[in-house]
């Protein structure tokens, strides 16, 4: 088996071996056990079921809440020869259909699916006539309730290997503590507990913490001392866009991406740093699912993360071809505060939660009753105005009535069109429609669609004009004559996020959070909260130890590498030097590396005026000592500060 799956491999992904932990998972998988695999970002985790199904006959199931991710992947797959489908919120019931379809009939290999659509009766019924060989389940954290971003949806996993009894489940994360661990395995039925853990070292990733109220300086030298391609996460959006301005103007190389890009957008920016087009991303966390690039040479963060479970993961995007990398977390005197913040408007009152509640569902316009497994496009923006409502306490409101099973607000994607009768099928019959193009129309919708008359349906506008000859402009025209005459509610295709509705649509007074989970989940949150804060504010203990700890790792050694590390070896030199053999004279060393200093800030001087920051820059030391020979060099009348603000040398 292990000759075969390397033979595929090769085949197919062009690898001749496995990474670490790849192997013992793959074999796991084909002798039928279930397996839950903890691989760090960047490990080969997609690897890890993908070789196993390529290698026998069948079908392998993938649930993954990311769309973006669920699009790559099945992108990647067809361009290797695979065959390789995807379901989700976003596609026309005729597509969905044709999707299950040909997972039943066809040599479909892969079936990629978002957990909301488990549930779903069309599902359901095919499932259960597909050879599906084995159930891979990515993200899997999101099924425990301890996991920092739980989704009810997942619990519909172990529903579904009822209806597979055959099949092993591979279950993968690469963000899992102790008791998440044991949680997933229990909530998937694991016939026996079966964890391969991957180490979560990084032996060629340098972190760094860099405590400085000046970070726009802090990330100038970063982007100047480091050479290669690199991200800057950003928590905002706006931030993205300002700082790539001053990035360019600076004279970098340099795109933002967030999820308010359209799509083709954002893939021509990931496309363009991705080839080295453009050397640096700036991004807020929507950048980096599905990202293959292995010579990141740094991450900085620009502002501190939610949870550890989040920093490793971005950070983990460096160096993942081996070679020496950079994460840097850039900490100013106001950021624990704002950690603070953060963590209060995660958790607004239930009665507001409640209350959001109420107001989304006015908003896509669903009765009390009606909704179930449905999905509209959600604008949040517009949302939020209409309401006066701030984005981030709806944000969190949204994220609870997802834990708690009631709605799902899924990321921005391309919705086909949708239509609505608003009058009966009786006295649609009854209505004089004066132009034979628009009764064709409407016979045409009816023959290919069902259930247009209760719910919003899909539609493929491209399908109607095939069926009734029609071109797509004049379907679209004529879909909008019939909601000007009131015939339909038509929404046009249009690229948001998609509200789906878990549960119909309950009153108000029936919602439902309770006050037990919702306090253990603040409790878990503010943990995380704080082992964020513990990383950043530690001085003391090599940074890929606390990492590795974090991540249940208790023999982690010191990596040598880390900001840490390099301090207390600098220490030790330095004691060693004042313990010197006789003979030496310890101040001649450190007067030497001074000179050394002083002649960097001349010699860079000699090229033109340049402030104390740009210096600093430049000379790639310790800020500190720059700023030292400034001093000196001013003081022995070497240098001299202009008006403009800038040092130049004395002839």
């Amino acid at each position: 088996m292990r000759g075969r799956l390397l033979a595929v491999m090769e085949k197919y992904w062009g690898y001749k071996d496995f990474r670490p932990g790849q192997e013992q998972i793959m074999l796991s998988v084909t002798e039928g056990r279930d397996t839950l695999a903890l691989m760090p970002t960047g490990g080969g985790k997609s690897l890890t079921y993908q070789v196993p199904v390529m290698a026998r006959e069948g079908l392998c199931i993938v649930v993954t809440p990311l769309i973006a991710l669920m699009k790559d992947q099945v992108d990647r797959l067809r361009r290797l020869g695979i065959p390789a489908a995807a379901i989700h919120s976003g596609l026309s019931y005729t597509q969905i259909d044709i999707a299950l379809d040909n997972c039943v009939y066809g040599d479909m290999r892969f079936l990629y699916v978002a957990p909301e659509r488990l549930a779903t009766e069309a599902f359901r019924l095919r499932v259960q006539r597909m050879k599906v060989t084995l159930l891979a389940v990515d993200e899997a954290h999101c099924i425990s309730q301890w996991g920092y971003d739980f989704r009810p949806s997942y619990l519909r996993i172990a529903e579904l290997r009822k209806l597979l009894p055959e099949a092993p489940v591979l279950a993968l994360t690469a963000s899992a503590t102790k008791l998440v661990a044991e949680d997933i395995m229990q909530r998937l039925a694991f016939e026996t507990p079966n964890i391969i853990r991957s180490s979560f070292a990084r032996p060629n990733l340098s972190y760094a913490v860099r405590h400085t109220d000046d970070k726009q300086e802090q990330l100038m030298r970063i982007i100047g001392a480091v050479d290669g391609s690199g991200i800057v996460y950003m928590r905002t959006r706006e931030g993205c866009e300002q700082m790539t301005e001053t990035l360019r103007e600076a004279g970098h190389s340099v795109a933002y991406y967030h999820a308010g890009l359209p799509h083709a957008e954002r893939d021509m920016r990931q496309e363009e740093w991705t080839s080295g087009k453009v050397r640096i991303m700036v991004a807020t966390n929507a950048f980096g699912m599905g990202i293959d690039k292995a010579d990141v040479r740094f991450v900085v963060h620009y502002s501190m993360c939610d949870s550890l479970e989040s920093y490793y993961q971005e950070a983990g995007r460096a160096g993942r071809d081996g070679r020496r990398s950079y994460a840097v977390l850039l900490v100013s005197s106001e950021d624990r505060k704002s950690v603070e913040r953060r963590f209060e408007a995660e958790f607004p009152p239930l009665d507001e939660v409640k209350s959001i509640y109420e107001k989304a569902c006015d908003y896509v316009q669903v009765a009390v009753g009606d909704g179930l497994y449905a999905s509209f496009p959600f604008n949040m923006h517009e949302f939020c105005a209409r309401n006066r409502l701030f984005t981030g306490k709806v944000t969190a409101a949204m994220k609870l009535l997802r834990q708690n099973g009631y709605l799902t607000l899924t990321e921005e994607m391309e919705n086909p069109a949708r239509i609505l009768f608003c009058v009966s099928r009786d006295d649609l019959y009854r209505i004089r429609i004066e132009r034979n193009d628009l009764d064709h129309m409407i016979r045409t919708v009816l023959r290919l669609y069902n259930g247009v008359f209760t719910d919003f349906r899909p539609i493929d506008e491209r399908e109607i004009a095939t069926v009734s000859g029609y071109t797509v402009a004049h379907v679209k025209e004529l879909l909008k004559r019939m909601w000007q005459m009131r015939i339909i509610r038509y929404i046009p295709s249009n690229r948001s996020a998609m509200l789906f509705f878990d549960e119909e649509r309950l009153p108000t007074k029936d919602i439902y959070i309770s006050p037990d989970t919702y306090m253990r989940r603040k409790q878990l949150m503010a943990e995380r909260f704080e082992n964020m804060l513990r990383y950043a504010f530690n001085d003391g203990t090599c940074r890929s130890v606390i990492l590795q700890n974090y991540f249940g790792d208790d023999k982690a050694g010191d990596c040598g590498i880390c900001d840490v590390c390099l301090e207390k070896r600098r220490l030790a030199r330095t004691a060693a030097a004042h313990t010197s053999p006789a003979g030496t004279d310890n101040h001649d060393i450190t007067g030497r590396a001074r000179h050394d200093i002083r002649q960097a800030v001349i010699e860079a001087l000699h090229c033109g005026g340049a402030t104390g920051k740009e210096l600093c820059r430049t000379i790639k030391t310790d800020p500190a000592a720059v700023a030292a020979a400034i001093d000196t060099l001013l003081s022995e009348g070497k240098i001299s500060a202009a008006t403009s603000g800038k040092l130049v040398l004395i002839e």
